[in-house]
């Protein structure tokens, strides 16, 4: 159920983005934001969570060290997808993500129509895991 659940995700039609505030922007960090440069933390949160996740942009963990298990992380999402299939490895998940690449550009010429900039591309070190057996 869960890899029909996430097939429907990835698969939706695009919303158009823009005009619409998200609380996230009302957060203050000390540190200085650079243009041009991904901050060094994510926030996220997905329906049932019980509150933000923030999560080190670098490393995929929390404050206290421990593995994002927020479905938007990379690691996640690829973990469950190879609970899918399990004859796939990250390697396999990534070159088998066609549609989810092509959902991330439409999301980010979506930014850009709206006038909300472009995405910021980051390290390919972030994208470097071991899947848990």
């Amino acid at each position: 159920m869960l890899c029909f659940y996430k097939k429907r995700i990835v698969t939706a039609p695009m919303r158009q983005i823009g005009g619409q505030s998200g609380k996230g922007n009302r957060i203050t960090n000390t540190e200085a934001c650079q243009p041009g440069k991904a901050p060094n933390f994510s926030m996220n949160r997905t329906l049932g969570d019980p509150g933000l996740e923030v999560i080190n942009a670098t490393t995929g963990k929390d404050d206290l060290g421990r593995p994002s298990a927020n479905t938007l992380c990379s690691a996640a999402g690829c973990a469950s997808t190879a609970s899918c299939h399990p004859a796939f490895g990250s390697e396999q998940c990534g070159l088998a993500a066609t549609r989810r690449r092509s959902a991330k550009q439409t999301l980010f010429r979506a930014f850009h129509t709206a006038g909300l900039g472009t995405w910021v591309k980051k390290p390919v070190e972030t994208d470097q895991f071991a899947l848990a057996d």
